[in-house]
C-alpha cells in the first residue's frame, strides 16, 4: 500500500533550507519517494494556512518512507535544516490511485 510524506513547512531562513533541499531530493529519490507537490501554487479553499510550503512525496510503502527518514542520507539533510524552518511532517498510508 503507497504512503504518503505530508510536510507542512514555514521557511525562516531561505539560504540554509536549500541546503537541506540540496541533501534531501536526491535522498527521497535513493529510497524509491516521488514528489508529487513541492511548493507551487495553493489556493485555500477552507480554513488558514500559514505556512508558506506544502511537499507531498509518495513511497510504495510506510516502511520505505521510515527508511528514507532514519537513513544517514536524510539525517544530514535533516541537520542542515534545523533552525531553518518550522517543519511538521506526517506519514499517512493511503489507497493510491
Amino acid at each position: 500500500m503507497p504512503a504518503y510524506l505530508v510536510t507542512i513547512i514555514t521557511v525562516t531562513q531561505q539560504e540554509q533550507f536549500q541546503d537541506y533541499a540540496k541533501l534531501s531530493g536526491p535522498a527521497v529519490a535513493q529510497y524509491g519517494g516521488k514528489f508529487l507537490v513541492r511548493g507551487g501554487t495553493r489556493t485555500i479553499l477552507e480554513g488558514k494556512f500559514d505556512a508558506n510550503r506544502l511537499v507531498v512525496v509518495e513511497f510504495p510503502s510506510s516502511e520505505r518512507a521510515k527508511t528514507l527518514y532514519n537513513s544517514p542520507e536524510y539525517q544530514a539533510a535533516r541537520d542542515k535544516r534545523i533552525g531553518a524552518a518550522d517543519f511538521n511532517m506526517v506519514l499517512v498510508e493511503g489507497a493510491g490511485a
